[in-house]
């Protein structure tokens, strides 16, 4: 009876040491040390129980320390895969200003669904998607694990309810229905979203599915995740300002936004929560003071509320060393009429002003139109995506634009055009964005425009943003300019 008994310990000690050693890159010596001490006190006890395993007494309390060991045991997965990440980075320039474990493969969980956010923007901006276009609800969609909408299949929904739903109550079932509306499955638009990783740097990053529900393949790192958070600000923002909303109702229920830094962080507007048990409480957010951004990205707390305390204080010693190294500046205008929107503190609210009349543009006669003249405008605009398709065109009605600043750096300028977005109450929603280099000095600079408007919209964006303290102005389409607006910028 004994050697069976020493005998079945001995196999149960082995297995602890093979599942220890299975989980034990963790990165957490802290974590581990406390994991080991914990073991070995249930060994010790183990093996004095087995001092008085000969008696019937004995044995019950030896299988009362078996069955602590067995306790302990299962108990070891959810501390183990919880680890800990950080990173803090300047949106403009992609500085790293904090990081810790930060490019360990961990899971994303619910942080998927930024690249599924990206991927619809993208659809957005290229005519794939209509923000009012309603798509079908497959049974795939509706038998995907909370939280979720609670979406049936056969069911519609608009792919704006579907964002919102994903961005508050981080809905399992709108992110499947996003996926499948943009590729044959949800697989196929996993790999799209793998390859989009690809492009924009994520080299450690593989997705398996559009929500974020566990799937041991699906990683990421705190860096890509970063990089991921950064793209989706610069690259889309009229769109960008959806991950600020803080509720959302959906057919009589009322969704609350899980990000609760936007509410409690000075500056912070976005971006997104996750969790699975294999990851922990992870967060992106993003926020902006001055003319800095930061991205914060915290992979593995142990609650919402304590990751979410750490992300403050990663937040506010980043921006504290990003001010020191950056300080917040608007630069000096070019020319007229630029010095009519930057000549004047961003601190209080700037007259409304239309450029074209403030600033009469040169006359330039169709037979004074050359080659060269034409070639010129194209160098100065680089920023725009087609410069070969520049040509003297009838700029239609809504070729109004509104200008919210000249900066030095187009990352800058970027920021300011989402800051724009965000607080205009979506009547910059779909605007197209311009940025427009020019040289002053022999240094670039960068005008920040949003371009399709009528003149009515154009004012009427320019006041809601002098009331939000934003300099703007108007700037009315010239006929006898070359139609030179990027159609289609990645700005």
């Amino acid at each position: 009876m004994i050697r069976r008994i020493f005998y079945t310990l001995t196999r149960l000690m082995k297995s602890e040491r093979n599942f220890i050693r299975k989980f034990s890159n963790t990165g957490k010596p802290l974590v581990q040390s406390s994991r080991r001490a914990t073991l070995k006190g249930v060994s010790d006890k183990i093996r004095m129980e087995l001092r008085a395993a000969t008696t019937r007494r004995g044995m019950s309390h030896f299988l009362g320390g078996l069955l602590l060991l067995l306790t302990v045991l299962t108990t070891l997965p959810e501390t183990a895969h919880a680890r800990y990440a950080a990173v803090v980075m300047d949106s403009r320039t992609g500085e790293v200003v904090y990081s810790r474990n930060a490019d360990d493969r961990l899971y994303p969980a619910s942080l998927t669904k930024i690249m599924t956010l990206y991927m619809t923007f993208d659809a957005l901006q290229r005519g794939k998607l209509r923000l009012d276009q309603k798509l079908p609800v497959s049974a795939r969609a509706a038998g995907q694990t909370p939280t979720k909408l609670g979406l049936k299949k056969g069911d519609r929904i608009t792919v704006r309810d579907a964002m919102f739903g994903l961005i508050t109550k981080s809905a399992n079932d709108a992110a499947t229905v996003l996926a499948e509306s943009m590729a044959e499955s949800e697989a196929a638009f996993a790999r799209d979203m793998t390859e989009k990783a690809r492009r924009l740097g994520m080299r450690r990053t593989s997705f398996r599915n559009a929500s974020g529900l566990p799937n041991r393949h699906q990683k990421s790192t705190a860096r890509d995740m970063a990089v991921l958070g950064a793209a989706l600000i610069h690259d889309f923002p009229q769109y960008y300002h959806f991950l600020s909303l803080e509720k959302f109702d959906y057919k009589g229920k009322a969704f609350k936004n899980h990000n609760n830094l936007l509410k409690k962080y000075k500056g912070a507007d976005g971006i997104k929560t996750g969790y699975i048990r294999a990851s922990g409480f992870n967060l992106v957010a993003s926020a902006k003071r001055g003319s800095n951004r930061l991205i914060g990205v915290v992979f593995g707390g142990r609650t919402a509320k304590s990751r979410d305390t750490h992300m403050t204080t990663l937040l506010d010693k980043g921006f504290s060393r990003i001010e020191k190294m950056h300080p917040s500046v608007v630069p000096l205008p070019f020319d007229k009429p630029l010095q009519i929107a930057l000549g004047q503190s961003h601190s209080k609210p700037a007259p409304i002003q239309v450029a074209s009349a403030a600033a009469p543009l040169p006359v330039v006669t169709k037979s004074a139109v050359t080659h060269s003249h034409i070639r010129n405008v194209a160098v100065v605009n680089t920023i725009s995506s087609k410069p070969a398709a520049l040509k003297m065109d009838r700029i239609e009605r809504t070729n109004w634009a509104i200008q919210i600043g000249a900066f030095s750096q187009m990352t800058t300028a970027r920021n300011q055009l989402h800051k724009a977005a965000a607080q205009a109450g979506g009547i910059l929603e779909g605007r197209r964005v311009n940025i427009e280099k020019a040289i002053s000095d022999g240094k670039p600079f960068y005008r920040a425009q949003l371009v399709g408007f009528d003149e009515a919209e154009a004012r009427e964006a320019c006041s809601n943003l002098a009331e939000q303290r934003f300099s703007c102005f108007v700037v009315a389409p010239d006929l006898r300019l070359p139609n030179y607006i990027a159609q289609n910028s990645n700005s």
